[in-house]
């Protein structure tokens, strides 16, 4: 998820220096996005990825 957001962020550059204004606002919400679900997930792993079924 980190990887998706790091790779729309790049795009939504790539598209800011070649002048794509409406695309640069519509991937960088995606980057955004990801980034939040990723940081959603991550939380998640941590509070209950060691928990054992008993």
């Amino acid at each position: 998820m980190l990887r998706l957001a790091l790779a729309f962020f790049l795009l939504a550059i790539l598209a800011a220096i070649f002048g794509f204004g409406g695309l640069v606002g519509a991937l960088s919400g995606l980057a955004q996005i990801a980034f939040v679900l990723f940081l959603v997930i991550a939380v998640l792993s941590l509070l209950f990825g060691n928990r054992v079924a008993v």
